[in-house]
This record gives structure tokens, C-alpha cells and sequence, in this order.
């Protein structure tokens, strides 16, 4: 079983639902939810929009490779009405990204891992940080909780909701 970190985004239509959806997506069709971090509320990365994003990583064990990991993934995205489109960002009811699989290194035209833009954001690291702090970026060789104290990102991340002993029972349905 690898180790999978994943980071779910929602900025459109009932957010809250469509982050519960995707865990239930994830859960029946990648693998068993070890962990969530509570939901942050966060400011639009890389584009301008008064919608704000809700943002929560997971931690996920799974027996899929990389490669179909990302296609389950885009299917379930598809399934909650995502339309990838240009330009590469813009609102959206789920974004589902591939933060680390493992301590894999993977530079491919289609599935770059560990995502390579995650240590600019601080929506990825500080719920990352939550259940993961101690983790070692493969490439830049220092923990999480180091690359969130030194990230100059200075959008908005607040807790939006925290995370809740009936989250976790959620999360051991499928054990």
C-alpha cells in the first residue's frame, strides 16, 4: 500500500458537499481515508475571483499506481461536474490534486509528484501541515512544517472547519 497525500478544492456551488462527495469518491474508488485535515476557507490562487476556495488534504493509502491514480481522479472531478477548460485556473466545484505518492519523484508531461508548485501555496501546506508536518519533501529535503514557516504566500487561510471526531468515524467506514 503507498502513502498518498491529496489536497481537495472547491470554490463554486455548495463547496462543503462537494468536498464530502469527493471523500466518499476517493474512498470507494482509490483507497481508505486515514487522515483529513480540518476545512480552510482560502484566497484565489493564480486568478482573480470574490469566491473564495475551501480547501482540505487527505491522507490516503491505495494499491493504484500513479498513473491511474490521477485518471480516478480526473473521472471523479468529471463526476462532480468539473470542466477542465482554459485558462488553467478559474472557478471550479472540485480540484483534486496529487501532493505526494509516496516519497516518488515523478517529472512526466501528463503527472508531476510531488506537485510542484506546493510549497509556494500556503492553502496546500497549512492543512497539509495539520496531519502531516513531520513529512519530507522528497526533492527539497525539508518537512512540511519548515516549508510552511518560510513560504512567502501571503493569501488569506483560515479554519473554516475543524476537524471532528465524526469526520474521523467517516473516515474508518472503509478499514
Amino acid at each position: 500500500m503507498s502513502k498518498v497525500y491529496l489536497l481537495l478544492g472547491s470554490n463554486i456551488g455548495d463547496k462543503k458537499d462537494f468536498l464530502s462527495r469527493a471523500i466518499d469518491l476517493i474512498q470507494e474508488e482509490i483507497g481508505n481515508v486515514v487522515k483529513a485535515s480540518s476545512i480552510y476557507e482560502t484566497e484565489p490562487w493564480g486568478f482573480e475571483c470574490d469566491d473564495f476556495f475551501l480547501n482540505q488534504v487527505l491522507e490516503v493509502t491505495s494499491s493504484i499506481l500513479p498513473d491511474q491514480l490521477l485518471n480516478n481522479l480526473l473521472a471523479i472531478e468529471k463526476k462532480l461536474g468539473r470542466k477542465r477548460e482554459l485558462p488553467i485556473y478559474q472557478n471550479r466545484p472540485i480540484d483534486i490534486d496529487i501532493l505526494f505518492f509516496d516519497n516518488l519523484i515523478i517529472n512526466g508531461s501528463s503527472l508531476n509528484i510531488p506537485h510542484p508548485r506546493l510549497h509556494l501555496r500556503k492553502f496546500v501546506l497549512v492543512p497539509l501541515n495539520e496531519i502531516a508536518g513531520n513529512f519530507i519533501h522528497p526533492v527539497f529535503h525539508k518537512d512540511i512544517s519548515e516549508l510552511t514557516k518560510i513560504c512567502n504566500d501571503d493569501k488569506s487561510v483560515r479554519v473554516y472547519e475543524q476537524y471532528t471526531h465524526q469526520t474521523a468515524n467517516l473516515m474508518s467506514v472503509k478499514a
